[in-house]
Protein backbone atom coordinates (compact mmCIF):
# COMPACT_ATOMS: atom_id res chain seq x y z
CA UNK A 1 0.00 0.00 0.00
CA UNK A 2 1.33 3.45 -0.97
CA UNK A 3 1.02 6.15 1.68
CA UNK A 4 2.08 9.79 1.12
CA UNK A 5 4.59 10.79 3.77
CA UNK A 6 3.08 14.16 4.65
CA UNK A 7 4.47 14.82 8.10
CA UNK A 8 7.12 17.50 7.50
CA UNK A 9 9.18 16.85 10.60
CA UNK A 10 9.14 13.07 10.28
CA UNK A 11 12.76 12.68 9.25
CA UNK A 12 13.94 15.34 11.64
CA UNK A 13 12.39 13.30 14.41
CA UNK A 14 13.86 10.11 12.98
CA UNK A 15 17.29 11.72 13.21
CA UNK A 16 16.57 12.30 16.90
CA UNK A 17 15.67 8.62 17.26
CA UNK A 18 11.98 9.45 17.83
CA UNK A 19 9.19 8.45 15.45
CA UNK A 20 5.73 10.07 15.58
CA UNK A 21 3.15 7.32 15.37
CA UNK A 22 0.79 9.63 13.48
CA UNK A 23 3.22 9.73 10.55
CA UNK A 24 2.78 6.02 9.73
CA UNK A 25 0.19 3.32 10.17
CA UNK A 26 2.70 1.68 12.47
CA UNK A 27 5.72 3.37 13.99
CA UNK A 28 8.90 2.29 12.14
CA UNK A 29 10.63 0.95 15.23
CA UNK A 30 12.01 -1.98 13.21
CA UNK A 31 12.29 -0.53 9.72
CA UNK A 32 10.83 1.71 7.05
CA UNK A 33 10.00 1.41 3.35
CA UNK A 34 10.23 4.54 1.19
CA UNK A 35 9.48 5.20 -2.46
CA UNK A 36 10.44 8.35 -4.37
CA UNK A 37 7.82 10.21 -6.38
CA UNK A 38 10.64 11.81 -8.40
CA UNK A 39 12.25 10.40 -11.53
CA UNK A 40 15.16 12.84 -11.35
CA UNK A 41 18.43 10.93 -11.01
CA UNK A 42 20.19 13.74 -9.11
CA UNK A 43 17.37 14.11 -6.58
CA UNK A 44 17.21 10.38 -5.93
CA UNK A 45 20.97 10.04 -5.53
CA UNK A 46 20.91 13.04 -3.18
CA UNK A 47 18.26 11.40 -1.01
CA UNK A 48 20.46 8.33 -0.64
CA UNK A 49 23.26 10.41 0.80
CA UNK A 50 20.90 12.53 2.89
CA UNK A 51 19.53 9.42 4.59
CA UNK A 52 23.03 8.00 5.03
CA UNK A 53 24.29 11.24 6.58
CA UNK A 54 21.30 12.20 8.73
CA UNK A 55 19.28 9.22 9.92
CA UNK A 56 20.14 7.05 12.89
CA UNK A 57 19.68 3.51 11.55
CA UNK A 58 20.23 1.46 14.69
CA UNK A 59 17.24 -0.88 14.84
CA UNK A 60 15.56 1.04 12.01
CA UNK A 61 16.83 -0.18 8.60
CA UNK A 62 15.35 1.47 5.52
CA UNK A 63 14.47 0.21 2.05
CA UNK A 64 14.32 2.95 -0.59
CA UNK A 65 12.65 2.28 -3.96
CA UNK A 66 13.25 4.63 -6.89
CA UNK A 67 13.29 4.90 -10.68
CA UNK A 68 14.78 7.49 -13.02
CA UNK A 69 14.10 8.98 -16.41
CA UNK A 70 16.79 7.93 -18.97
CA UNK A 71 20.24 8.44 -17.49
CA UNK A 72 23.62 6.79 -17.08
CA UNK A 73 25.04 6.58 -13.56
CA UNK A 74 28.76 5.96 -13.27
CA UNK A 75 30.70 4.89 -10.18
CA UNK A 76 32.60 7.35 -8.04
CA UNK A 77 35.98 6.38 -9.53
CA UNK A 78 35.03 6.00 -13.20
CA UNK A 79 35.85 7.85 -16.42
CA UNK A 80 32.68 8.83 -18.32
CA UNK A 81 34.56 9.07 -21.65
CA UNK A 82 35.58 5.43 -21.25
CA UNK A 83 32.18 4.26 -20.05
CA UNK A 84 29.59 6.10 -22.16
CA UNK A 85 28.72 7.40 -25.58
CA UNK A 86 28.47 10.99 -24.38
CA UNK A 87 27.75 12.38 -27.85
CA UNK A 88 24.76 10.07 -28.29
CA UNK A 89 23.54 10.75 -24.76
CA UNK A 90 23.58 14.52 -25.41
CA UNK A 91 21.59 14.00 -28.60
CA UNK A 92 19.04 11.75 -26.91
CA UNK A 93 18.73 13.78 -23.70
CA UNK A 94 20.13 10.99 -21.51
CA UNK A 95 21.56 12.48 -18.33
CA UNK A 96 24.93 11.59 -16.87
CA UNK A 97 25.39 11.30 -13.10
CA UNK A 98 28.25 10.21 -10.84
CA UNK A 99 27.20 8.50 -7.64
CA UNK A 100 29.01 8.53 -4.30
CA UNK A 101 29.49 4.75 -4.29
CA UNK A 102 31.96 2.73 -6.34
CA UNK A 103 31.23 0.10 -8.96
CA UNK A 104 30.44 0.26 -12.66
CA UNK A 105 28.27 2.24 -15.05
CA UNK A 106 24.53 1.57 -15.14
CA UNK A 107 21.79 2.66 -17.53
CA UNK A 108 18.61 3.84 -15.81
CA UNK A 109 15.13 4.37 -17.17
CA UNK A 110 11.62 3.81 -15.89
CA UNK A 111 11.95 0.09 -16.58
CA UNK A 112 14.94 -0.33 -14.26
CA UNK A 113 14.11 -0.44 -10.54
CA UNK A 114 16.63 0.84 -8.01
CA UNK A 115 16.64 -0.57 -4.49
CA UNK A 116 18.73 0.90 -1.69
CA UNK A 117 19.14 -0.99 1.58
CA UNK A 118 20.22 1.27 4.47
CA UNK A 119 21.61 -0.26 7.64
CA UNK A 120 24.17 0.40 10.31
CA UNK A 121 27.70 -0.54 9.30
CA UNK A 122 27.57 -3.65 11.49
CA UNK A 123 24.35 -4.88 9.84
CA UNK A 124 25.60 -4.31 6.28
CA UNK A 125 25.06 -7.55 4.31
CA UNK A 126 24.78 -7.46 0.51
CA UNK A 127 24.15 -11.18 0.08
CA UNK A 128 21.27 -11.10 2.55
CA UNK A 129 19.68 -8.28 0.55
CA UNK A 130 20.08 -10.13 -2.74
CA UNK A 131 18.57 -13.29 -1.26
CA UNK A 132 15.63 -11.17 -0.07
CA UNK A 133 15.08 -9.97 -3.66
CA UNK A 134 15.26 -13.57 -4.93
CA UNK A 135 12.61 -14.62 -2.40
CA UNK A 136 10.42 -11.73 -3.54
CA UNK A 137 10.77 -12.75 -7.19
CA UNK A 138 10.00 -16.37 -6.38
CA UNK A 139 6.93 -15.31 -4.44
CA UNK A 140 5.37 -13.87 -7.62
CA UNK A 141 6.94 -16.39 -10.02
CA UNK A 142 8.02 -19.65 -8.31
CA UNK A 143 9.59 -21.05 -11.52
CA UNK A 144 11.88 -18.05 -11.98
CA UNK A 145 15.55 -19.11 -11.94
CA UNK A 146 17.38 -16.19 -10.32
CA UNK A 147 20.58 -16.64 -8.34
CA UNK A 148 23.05 -14.23 -6.66
CA UNK A 149 26.70 -14.46 -7.67
CA UNK A 150 29.96 -14.05 -5.76
CA UNK A 151 30.25 -10.59 -7.36
CA UNK A 152 26.85 -9.68 -5.86
CA UNK A 153 25.00 -9.63 -9.17
CA UNK A 154 21.73 -11.42 -9.86
CA UNK A 155 21.64 -13.80 -12.83
CA UNK A 156 18.52 -14.97 -14.65
CA UNK A 157 18.71 -18.53 -16.02
CA UNK A 158 22.36 -18.66 -15.04
CA UNK A 159 23.51 -16.28 -17.78
CA UNK A 160 21.60 -12.98 -17.98
CA UNK A 161 22.44 -10.20 -15.55
CA UNK A 162 19.33 -8.54 -14.14
CA UNK A 163 20.94 -6.75 -11.21
CA UNK A 164 24.27 -5.10 -10.38
CA UNK A 165 25.50 -3.94 -7.00
CA UNK A 166 27.34 -0.97 -5.52
CA UNK A 167 27.69 0.29 -1.97
CA UNK A 168 28.90 2.99 0.36
CA UNK A 169 30.19 2.25 3.85
CA UNK A 170 30.52 5.14 6.27
CA UNK A 171 31.77 5.39 9.82
CA UNK A 172 28.54 4.11 11.38
CA UNK A 173 26.06 3.75 8.49
CA UNK A 174 26.11 1.93 5.16
CA UNK A 175 23.98 1.42 2.12
CA UNK A 176 23.87 -1.22 -0.57
CA UNK A 177 22.06 -0.30 -3.76
CA UNK A 178 21.25 -2.50 -6.71
CA UNK A 179 19.16 -2.45 -9.85
CA UNK A 180 16.46 -4.80 -11.09
CA UNK A 181 15.92 -4.93 -14.85
CA UNK A 182 12.21 -5.14 -15.49
CA UNK A 183 11.37 -3.49 -18.81
CA UNK A 184 14.31 -1.25 -19.61
CA UNK A 185 15.06 -0.12 -23.17
CA UNK A 186 17.86 -2.57 -23.96
CA UNK A 187 18.77 -0.82 -27.20
CA UNK A 188 19.30 2.47 -25.37
CA UNK A 189 21.16 0.63 -22.60
CA UNK A 190 23.57 -0.96 -25.06
CA UNK A 191 24.21 2.16 -27.14
CA UNK A 192 24.60 4.49 -24.14
CA UNK A 193 27.14 2.21 -22.44
CA UNK A 194 29.32 1.75 -25.53
CA UNK A 195 32.13 4.30 -25.64
CA UNK A 196 33.23 5.33 -29.15
CA UNK A 197 36.30 7.19 -27.87
CA UNK A 198 39.75 5.82 -28.72
CA UNK A 199 43.19 6.32 -27.22
CA UNK A 200 42.16 6.92 -23.60
CA UNK A 201 44.50 5.60 -20.91
CA UNK A 202 43.38 5.76 -17.31
CA UNK A 203 43.49 3.96 -13.97
CA UNK A 204 39.76 4.59 -13.49
CA UNK A 205 37.57 1.65 -12.49
CA UNK A 206 36.36 -0.08 -15.67
CA UNK A 207 32.90 -1.58 -16.07
CA UNK A 208 32.56 -5.24 -17.02
CA UNK A 209 30.03 -5.73 -19.87
CA UNK A 210 27.44 -8.46 -19.32
CA UNK A 211 24.59 -10.04 -21.23
CA UNK A 212 21.33 -8.67 -19.82
CA UNK A 213 17.65 -9.50 -20.02
CA UNK A 214 14.44 -7.93 -18.75
CA UNK A 215 12.25 -9.86 -16.36
CA UNK A 216 9.24 -8.69 -18.36
CA UNK A 217 10.64 -10.59 -21.36
CA UNK A 218 10.39 -13.75 -19.27
CA UNK A 219 6.88 -13.07 -18.00
CA UNK A 220 4.62 -10.20 -19.09
CA UNK A 221 3.05 -10.03 -15.62
CA UNK A 222 6.37 -9.02 -14.02
CA UNK A 223 5.82 -5.26 -14.24
CA UNK A 224 7.76 -2.71 -12.22
CA UNK A 225 4.78 -2.17 -9.94
CA UNK A 226 4.42 -5.90 -9.27
CA UNK A 227 8.13 -6.31 -8.57
CA UNK A 228 8.39 -3.29 -6.26
CA UNK A 229 5.36 -4.46 -4.29
CA UNK A 230 6.85 -7.94 -4.00
CA UNK A 231 10.20 -6.67 -2.73
CA UNK A 232 8.45 -4.33 -0.27
CA UNK A 233 6.31 -7.20 1.03
CA UNK A 234 9.32 -9.49 1.47
CA UNK A 235 11.31 -6.73 3.16
CA UNK A 236 8.41 -6.07 5.54
CA UNK A 237 8.07 -9.76 6.36
CA UNK A 238 11.81 -10.12 6.96
CA UNK A 239 11.93 -7.13 9.32
CA UNK A 240 8.50 -7.81 10.85
CA UNK A 241 7.02 -4.44 9.89
CA UNK A 242 3.90 -3.38 8.01
CA UNK A 243 4.38 -3.40 4.24
CA UNK A 244 3.28 0.23 3.83
CA UNK A 245 5.35 2.05 1.21
CA UNK A 246 5.76 5.68 2.22
CA UNK A 247 5.94 8.10 -0.73
CA UNK A 248 8.52 10.87 -0.43
CA UNK A 249 9.35 13.95 -2.48
CA UNK A 250 13.16 14.32 -2.69
CA UNK A 251 12.81 17.98 -3.66
CA UNK A 252 11.11 18.88 -0.36
CA UNK A 253 13.64 21.03 1.49
CA UNK A 254 11.36 21.28 4.54
CA UNK A 255 11.40 17.51 4.98
CA UNK A 256 15.04 17.05 3.98
CA UNK A 257 16.93 20.17 5.10
CA UNK A 258 19.98 20.78 2.92
CA UNK A 259 18.85 18.42 0.15
CA UNK A 260 19.01 21.12 -2.55
CA UNK A 261 22.71 21.70 -1.95
CA UNK A 262 23.33 17.97 -2.34
CA UNK A 263 21.39 17.96 -5.62
CA UNK A 264 23.37 20.94 -6.94
CA UNK A 265 26.65 19.22 -6.09
CA UNK A 266 25.62 16.07 -7.96
CA UNK A 267 24.52 18.14 -10.98
CA UNK A 268 27.71 20.18 -11.13
CA UNK A 269 30.29 19.76 -13.88
CA UNK A 270 32.96 19.66 -11.19
CA UNK A 271 31.42 16.51 -9.67
CA UNK A 272 30.20 14.70 -12.80
CA UNK A 273 33.31 15.29 -14.94
CA UNK A 274 35.82 17.02 -12.67
CA UNK A 275 36.08 14.03 -10.32
CA UNK A 276 37.30 11.79 -13.13
CA UNK A 277 40.67 10.17 -12.28
CA UNK A 278 43.59 11.59 -14.25
CA UNK A 279 43.80 10.27 -17.83
CA UNK A 280 45.44 10.85 -21.20
CA UNK A 281 44.10 10.87 -24.75
CA UNK A 282 46.47 9.81 -27.52
CA UNK A 283 44.72 9.60 -30.87
CA UNK A 284 44.84 10.60 -34.53
CA UNK A 285 42.32 11.79 -37.07
CA UNK A 286 42.37 12.78 -40.70
CA UNK A 287 41.41 16.03 -42.41
CA UNK A 288 40.79 16.56 -46.14
CA UNK A 289 43.59 18.22 -48.11
CA UNK A 290 43.43 18.66 -51.87
CA UNK A 291 42.84 15.15 -53.26
CA UNK A 292 44.04 13.32 -50.13
CA UNK A 293 43.85 13.36 -46.33
CA UNK A 294 46.33 14.56 -43.75
CA UNK A 295 46.92 12.96 -40.36
CA UNK A 296 46.54 15.11 -37.23
CA UNK A 297 48.02 13.77 -33.98
CA UNK A 298 46.46 14.74 -30.65
CA UNK A 299 47.84 14.11 -27.18
CA UNK A 300 46.13 15.55 -24.11
CA UNK A 301 46.66 15.01 -20.42
CA UNK A 302 43.51 15.62 -18.38
CA UNK A 303 43.36 16.15 -14.62
CA UNK A 304 40.21 17.04 -12.66
CA UNK A 305 38.41 17.20 -16.00
CA UNK A 306 40.67 19.98 -17.28
CA UNK A 307 43.33 19.81 -19.97
CA UNK A 308 46.72 19.86 -18.26
CA UNK A 309 48.94 19.20 -21.28
CA UNK A 310 48.12 19.55 -24.96
CA UNK A 311 50.09 18.65 -28.08
CA UNK A 312 48.20 18.88 -31.37
CA UNK A 313 50.51 18.13 -34.28
CA UNK A 314 49.52 19.04 -37.84
CA UNK A 315 51.69 19.26 -40.97
CA UNK A 316 53.29 22.73 -41.15
CA UNK A 317 52.06 23.35 -44.69
CA UNK A 318 48.49 22.83 -43.51
CA UNK A 319 48.66 24.67 -40.18
CA UNK A 320 51.60 27.02 -39.51
CA UNK A 321 53.66 26.07 -36.45
CA UNK A 322 52.99 29.34 -34.60
CA UNK A 323 49.25 28.88 -35.08
CA UNK A 324 49.50 25.30 -33.78
CA UNK A 325 51.44 26.50 -30.73
CA UNK A 326 48.78 29.12 -30.04
CA UNK A 327 46.10 26.45 -30.28
CA UNK A 328 47.95 24.13 -27.88
CA UNK A 329 48.57 26.82 -25.27
CA UNK A 330 44.95 27.98 -25.48
CA UNK A 331 43.66 24.56 -24.50
CA UNK A 332 45.74 24.38 -21.30
CA UNK A 333 43.50 24.81 -18.27
CA UNK A 334 40.24 24.54 -20.20
CA UNK A 335 37.59 21.91 -19.53
CA UNK A 336 37.75 18.71 -21.55
CA UNK A 337 34.34 19.61 -22.88
CA UNK A 338 32.85 20.21 -26.38
CA UNK A 339 31.06 23.40 -25.32
CA UNK A 340 34.25 24.95 -23.95
CA UNK A 341 36.17 23.85 -27.05
CA UNK A 342 33.65 25.68 -29.26
CA UNK A 343 33.94 28.84 -27.13
CA UNK A 344 37.73 28.61 -27.22
CA UNK A 345 37.76 28.22 -31.00
CA UNK A 346 35.52 31.25 -31.44
CA UNK A 347 37.92 33.33 -29.34
CA UNK A 348 40.89 32.15 -31.41
CA UNK A 349 39.11 32.96 -34.66
CA UNK A 350 38.72 36.57 -33.56
CA UNK A 351 42.51 36.87 -33.26
CA UNK A 352 42.83 36.39 -37.03
CA UNK A 353 39.89 38.32 -38.52
CA UNK A 354 39.40 38.00 -42.26
CA UNK A 355 41.60 34.92 -42.71
CA UNK A 356 38.83 32.66 -44.01
CA UNK A 357 41.25 29.96 -45.17
CA UNK A 358 42.64 29.63 -41.62
CA UNK A 359 39.14 29.84 -40.16
CA UNK A 360 37.99 26.84 -42.17
CA UNK A 361 40.94 24.77 -40.88
CA UNK A 362 40.20 25.77 -37.29
CA UNK A 363 36.58 24.80 -37.71
CA UNK A 364 37.65 21.37 -38.99
CA UNK A 365 40.05 20.94 -36.06
CA UNK A 366 37.40 22.08 -33.62
CA UNK A 367 34.89 19.52 -34.87
CA UNK A 368 37.46 16.73 -34.74
CA UNK A 369 38.55 17.63 -31.20
CA UNK A 370 34.92 18.00 -30.07
CA UNK A 371 34.43 14.48 -31.39
CA UNK A 372 36.81 13.02 -28.80
CA UNK A 373 35.00 14.78 -25.96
Amino acid sequence: MLIPLSMKNCFRLLCQHKVPAAGFKSPPTHGLILQSISNDVYENLAIEDWIHDNIHLEGKPILFLWRNSPSVVIGRHQNPWQECNLHLMRQEGVRLARRKSGGGAVYHDMGNINLTFFTTKTKYDRMENLKLIVRALNAVHPQLDVQPTKKFDLLLDGQFKISGTASKIGRTAAYHHCTLLCSTNRTALSSSLKSPYCGIKSNATPSIPSAVKNLLERDSTLTCEVLMSAVAAEYAAHHQIDDHVNLINPADETMFPGINSKVKELQSWEWVYGRTPKFTVDTTFHVPYEQAHLEIQVFMGVKNGRIETCDIKAPDHWLPLEIGDKLNSSFIGSKFCPVETTLLTNVLLRTCPGDHHLHSKWYILCEKIRGIM
